[in-house]
């Protein structure tokens, strides 16, 4: 009869005990990883929401938008008021009501001065034998021309004057007009300058409780899944000292021998098998269990 030699090679003992503790753990890791619940580990649940600050800094910008249309309005209707103090007709409205009051009495004072200085040229024409004719007549002519030429000035000087003084007050009318437009433009501008620098300071202390809250739920993130993940990294790590201890102790080669069998039980084990598949062809539901 003969016989078959097997040679066997296997590891030492404490390396094989060790390999089956891998295989198990690893079994188990592989097993509860992929049993594992990812919505845990991954999900809108690890970003951070807007903090309070930054939801308070967008309503602020947005109930602020436009804030500065009634300044605008105001300025807009202020430049337009100012274009009544420009024109040629514009100084009327600054005329003083006294000024006619002011330049009659001016005149009739004058006229009062003018006529004192007749009885002067009497008397002078008396004095000179020329009283009531002819050189007397001409002198009383040029007298009066002279007055009245004086007159004449002193009234156009008084209505130059008021005149000048009416287009000074609307020049300084249209320039008041136009500051109170330009403030009512600042004041917008002011407006929303403030409400920029309200909301990019609320901005910035929620993005800092943001982050803060996002750097808390990345670790929560990280936490879970380091968790699920462990029992699977501790075996691969022990599965890792194992191959370095596979490598430090060569495996032992052994020999086993075993006779080679009998046309007999050869026979007997084709005729098991042969009996077997005749069994699960005939047994209703065997093939479909």
């Amino acid at each position: 009869m003969a016989e078959t030699v097997t040679n066997i090679t296997r590891p030492a003992p404490f390396i094989e005990a060790a390999g089956k503790t891998y295989l198990t753990d690893l079994q188990r890791g592989i097993g509860s990883y992929k049993k594992a619940d990812l919505s845990k580990t991954l999900g809108p649940q690890f970003v951070a929401g807007l903090d309070p600050l930054q939801q308070q800094a967008q309503g602020l910008a947005v109930s602020g938008i436009g804030g500065y249309q009634p300044f605008l309005q105001q300025a807009q209707a202020d430049a337009q008021q100012a274009s009544q103090f420009v024109g040629p007709q514009a100084y009327q409205q600054f005329m003083s009501p006294y000024q006619k009051d002011i330049i009659d009495t001016t005149l009739q004072e004058f006229d009062v001065q003018s006529a004192k200085g007749l009885p002067g040229l009497a008397q002078r024409a008396i004095s000179a034998g020329a009283f009531g004719g002819g050189r007397e007549g001409v002198q009383r002519a040029e007298y009066q021309q002279s007055s009245d030429r004086n007159r004449a000035a002193l009234q156009a000087q008084l209505l130059g004057q008021g005149f000048s003084q009416a287009q000074a007050a609307a020049g300084q009318a249209f320039g008041q007009q136009q500051q109170l437009a330009s403030s009512q433009l600042g004041l917008g501008q002011a407006q929303q300058a403030f409400l920029g620098q309200d909301v990019g300071a609320l901005s910035t202390f929620g993005g800092f409780n943001q982050a803060q809250r996002q750097a808390e739920l990345s670790a929560q993130q990280q936490l879970a899944q380091q968790q699920m993940m462990q029992p699977l990294t501790a075996a691969q790590q022990y599965g890792a000292g194992v191959t370095g201890l596979i490598s430090g102790y060569p495996g032992q080669t052994m020999q086993q021998t075993s006779p080679s069998p009998t046309a007999v039980q050869t026979g007997i084990g084709l005729g098991s098998t042969l009996a077997g598949m005749y069994r699960a062809f005939n047994t209703p539901g065997v093939l479909n269990s």
